[in-house]
């Protein structure tokens, strides 16, 4: 095909093929042409209701560009080289299809308003997209903890035994940072969800257009009132990948912990053969691929995000065409995160987790500590020297090679005369967590409270219908 551009009336050369492989990006932006599509189909409806063009003219122009679609859809219209980007190839189709008409098009437009609103059209379903497996992995969460209600592990601080807590309490946290995921998206929503059409290349337009019902008919919520912003804005597009890294990173978080607890070490979850790997040379193993991936694939979202902020951290205004290279990452991103956040619903569908040895696990350590210390506290101690006391306990239990259940009240009575009999029924971990009394706490009461306010909040959810 010719390298004569469209734009090219002031030139005395056609672009230099090296130039137009160096600078095209029809291999990328070409994913974007049901928005392209969908874009000029309400401008040149505006434009008919505006006077600029007429019905009969804008319909013709309505009717190819579908025309255009359905060619691009099926694979008749060959997208694969000589064009420089999306707009131009499905303008020089129109042309083709229309002869002059065809030019009127891009009357009252400029490429920098159109990618512009192409790239918030589709920031709008990626943003859906991912909002919508946010919410059906919190569901798989909730369904588990609802299913292992009864389970007691070993939580962890710096990686080390801490203190017990329900493993439904310990997933209801991740239920919790996904909804400020799921928070983030929709606040991105609304500052993506504005038309930059109408701006132009930059200063606005001399035709008297209406960008109003433009962003009416592609269901914004009105238009970026400033054309210069209209099309050097990016904050979107930064919002929803640093929104994106945020959630790889509770991913990754989750991931870490499945591969540690699926670990002979660990022992407390067992995946699937279906979601787990073995080795080219270890018969015996079988390895947490599908998590260890997860967490491998935040960083390039991660990458993503300093790429965009690089991009865009030195550009003056208006539109520069260092912009072409935001679609690679955003692309990219959006493909990743809605990859992990399914195969992370999956992994968790098909993990079980072993009750009995959790709770053997409780039982044959000291992580009760903190509720001898508080008992103590409760019989008149001062907090600091219950601590103390009950740092002397556990090293006895250390030294003889025992655990709190194996202790008597004449042996605790060497540490404290305050413990008595009562003590007992704090100190053994299955009583542990029914002990607590805080709201959102690890106590079955506060973590029932927890399992129907979501089960409330998830099955009344609406995602946008755009």
């Amino acid at each position: 095909m010719s390298n004569k551009a469209l734009w090219g009336g002031r030139f005395k050369e056609p672009l230099a093929d090296a130039a137009l492989d160096f600078s095209t990006s029809i291999d990328v932006d070409q994913h974007l042409y049901k928005e392209d599509i969908a874009g000029s189909i309400a401008h040149v409806e505006m434009l008919s209701v505006c006077k600029i063009l007429k019905a009969s003219e804008a319909r013709r122009i309505r009717t190819a560009l579908r025309q255009i679609e359905k060619e691009i859809a099926t694979g008749r219209f060959d997208l694969s080289r000589g064009f420089e980007d999306i707009h131009m190839a499905i303008e020089q189709r129109l042309i083709q299809k229309l002869g002059p008409l065809g030019g009127k098009l891009h009357t009252a437009r400029s490429r920098n308003d159109q990618v512009a609103l192409d790239e918030r059209l589709f920031l709008r379903t990626a943003i859906r997209e991912v909002a919508k497996l946010l919410t059906n992995l919190q569901r798989v969460l909730l369904y588990k903890s609802e299913k292992y209600f009864d389970a007691a592990m070993p939580g962890y601080t710096h990686v080390q035994r801490a203190q017990p807590v329900l493993l439904s309490h310990h997933l209801l946290a991740y239920v919790n940072m996904l909804e400020r995921d799921y928070d983030r998206l929709m606040d991105c929503r609304k500052r993506a969800n504005r038309s930059p059409l109408g701006a132009a290349a930059f200063a606005g337009s001399t035709f008297p257009i209406d960008r109003a019902m433009v962003a009416r008919k592609l269901h914004f919520e009105g238009i970026v009132e400033n054309s210069i912003d209209a099309v050097s804005d990016r904050d979107h597009l930064i919002e929803f990948v640093a929104a994106c890294a945020t959630t790889m990173m509770h991913l990754s978080r989750f991931a870490e912990e499945l591969v540690y607890w699926s670990s002979k070490e660990f022992g407390f979850a067992h995946t699937s053969d279906a979601y787990t790997t073995g080795s080219s040379i270890m018969p015996q193993k079988k390895n947490p691929d599908m998590a260890e991936l997860v967490r491998g694939k935040t960083g390039r979202v991660y990458g993503a995000l300093v790429s965009l902020l690089t991009q865009m951290k030195g550009l003056p205004l208006a539109y520069n065409r260092d912009m072409q290279e935001d679609k690679v990452p955003l692309f990219d991103v959006y493909k990743t995160t809605r990859e992990c956040l399914f195969i992370m619903s999956q992994i968790l569908v098909h993990t079980t987790f072993d009750k009995e040895h959790m709770a053997e696990q409780l039982r044959t350590d000291y992580l009760t500590a903190t509720d001898m210390a508080d008992y103590l506290v409760r019989k008149g101690l001062p907090f600091r020297q219950a601590h103390e006391v009950t740092g002397r306990v556990v090293a006895h239990c250390i030294s003889h090679r025992m655990f709190f259940g194996n202790l008597d009240l004449e042996t605790l009575h060497t540490f404290s005369p305050a413990f008595e009999t009562d003590v007992f029924e704090v100190i053994l971990p299955h009583m542990s967590v029914g002990q607590k009394k805080s709201a959102g706490s690890t106590s079955p009461q506060e973590v029932k409270k927890q399992i129907v306010h979501w089960s409330r909040e998830l099955k009344k959810r609406k995602l946008p219908k755009q």
